[in-house]
């Protein structure tokens, strides 16, 4: 088995800074034919492991089948080498995976007008091929390719990325943390630690915060008295996100021959669609007693309505899948490297104590803007606890990685989860140091992200197809994560935390963080 080394790739001169990700063009980094085309080796060369020996180490009786989503990523590299080929299979085409950063630079910068990231063939199916009377011809963002992914992006990049328009919601998502302070204060038990399903709790908080903010509504379910609508919801929601994973990321030979997990599939989002269709109707009705609002206090949702319906229901219904589990994990991440380290929590509480004098202080867009190391602890527990275990394209050209041939439309994965971890990339990786993602503390000896290679941590992505959510995300987590900190001295009993692999990294402990009331 050809096995290559990384070392000679990883590492770069001292004192020499990396340019910034948005500093060129797109078309500049590579021209129109790949220079080193001719020459390099044909895609089939690229190492890739046999079905055999990938189940040996990662399969259910493999050494690493419970292994972390780092754990798995590291070993793969050591075995095969900066580059792999993972053979497609049951109707799956090839995709390579690169743990080189000027790899990742070249494949972004080469996506072109309408960047493509396949891989969710099963959420096509539905909205193209299932249902689609149900969506108007629109894909969404998550599934759709070319110029109908562009006409969508169009229509929700004014209202969604609009930093006036996220802070209509600040005072309403700070509603929804304080409720759910309330549930957190009650849930402890006699050693001040939370329930071994805090987790769930956490998944609640992210679904009824997207609820205001895409469906411009409170959900309910943060009630522990729920109707079975609302319980219904949520095992909707849980249910689509775990049959998506056993039929897009785990083999499955549905493209094939249609199975029971894909059937179930098409009745588990033919109702959520009509759940959230009813809450549509109800902010339609809503728009029409008041015609005459003023346009600047417009909801998401409203605005989105007033440009395009179908737009807007599969803008709401993408929003329930890309935008729970990845906040509540994030936020998981952050409040462990927190609870690990307290001296930086007693930091932060310090910064709080200044925007918010008392536990219970409102949240407002004034009081928020000054928030640096808040903003940077969520930056350096993102980096360290990523939602996702890295960005993926498809190769907008004939691309040249590591002396290897990769067709255009090849996805490429890119192993971000293990540089973001790692010597030679991070100084002092395996620490939490969120002065490092602040101005002039490097002058003090802190190690600043500043010199690390901007391609390495995106946590929300990159160029056009870059999260549209991620204001928003951003605003749940800096908000929730404000209330833990303020009201709580947080703390970790349980060993290290890990997470296992769904459509996005989950937290396999029990969440059973111990918080004591901070003082004042």
């Amino acid at each position: 088995m050809l096995k290559l080394t990384v070392n000679s790739l990883r590492f770069r001169p001292s004192g020499v800074r990396w340019r910034s990700a948005t500093a060129q063009p797109a078309a500049s980094v590579n021209s129109a034919l790949d220079p080193d085309w001719e020459n390099a080796q044909p895609f089939d060369k690229i190492p890739a492991p046999s079905l055999l020996g990938f189940l040996k180490e990662f399969g259910p009786f493999g050494k690493y089948k419970d292994g972390t989503l780092y754990d798995i990523n590291k070993r793969m590299r050591e075995l095969y080498g900066p580059i792999i080929r993972m053979n497609g299979s049951f109707g799956r085409e090839d995709i390579v995976m690169t743990f080189v950063p000027e790899d990742f630079e070249k494949v972004l910068r080469s996506e072109g007008q309408w960047p493509r990231r396949t891989g969710m063939d099963a959420f096509v199916y539905y909205r193209k091929q299932h249902r689609p009377e149900y969506f108007g011809g629109y894909g969404g963002l998550l599934a759709e390719q070319g110029e109908d992914w562009h006409k969508m992006r169009t229509i929700v990049n004014p209202i969604m990325m609009q930093p006036k328009i996220i802070k209509l919601y600040v005072s309403k998502v700070d509603a929804v943390a304080q409720e759910f302070m309330n549930i957190v204060s009650g849930l402890r038990d006699e050693k001040h630690e939370l329930p071994a399903d805090f987790n769930e709790w956490l998944n609640r908080w992210a679904l009824e915060t997207m609820g205001v903010l895409v469906l411009d509504t409170r959900l309910g379910v943060l009630n522990k008295e729920q109707s079975p609508e609302v319980s219904r919801l949520i095992n909707l929601t849980k249910d689509a996100v775990t049959l998506f994973y056993q039929l897009d990321i785990l083999p499955s030979i549905w493209r094939k021959l249609k199975t029971p997990a894909f059937y179930r599939l098409m009745r588990t989002l033919d109702e959520l669609y009509h759940t959230i269709a009813s809450k549509i109707d109800e902010a339609v009705i809503r728009m029409e007693k008041n015609p005459s609002a003023d346009a600047d206090n417009l909801s998401i949702l409203e605005k989105l309505l007033k440009v395009d319906r179908k737009a807007a229901f599969t803008m709401s219904l993408d929003s329930l899948f890309a935008g729970v589990d990845t906040t509540s994990s994030g936020s998981t991440g952050v409040l462990y490297c927190l609870a690990q380290n307290p001296e930086k929590q007693e930091k932060l509480r310090a910064e709080l104590r200044q925007i918010m004098p008392e536990k219970d202080t409102p949240l407002t867009p004034e009081r928020m803007k000054n928030m640096p190391y808040l903003r940077a602890c969520i930056k350096e527990g993102l980096r360290m606890y990523p939602p996702t275990s890295g960005n993926g394209r498809c190769a907008g050209k004939n691309l040249v990685l590591q002396g290897y041939q990769i067709p255009k439309g090849v996805l490429v994965g890119m192993g971000q989860l293990v540089l973001q971890r790692e010597e030679g990339y991070f100084t002092r990786p395996t620490e939490f140091i969120p002065e490092r993602w602040l101005s002039g503390e490097a002058a003090s000896g802190c190690p600043s992200a500043k010199e690390v290679h901007p391609f390495i941590y995106m946590p929300f992505g990159f160029g056009a197809r870059s999260c549209i959510g991620r204001r928003l995300a951003m605003l749940e987590m800096e908000i929730l994560i404000s209330r833990m900190v303020r009201q709580y001295d947080i703390r970790w009993n349980y060993g290290e935390l890990k997470y296992r692999a769904t459509l996005v990294n989950i937290p396999s402990n029990d969440l059973m963080f111990q918080l004591k009331d901070v003082n004042d």
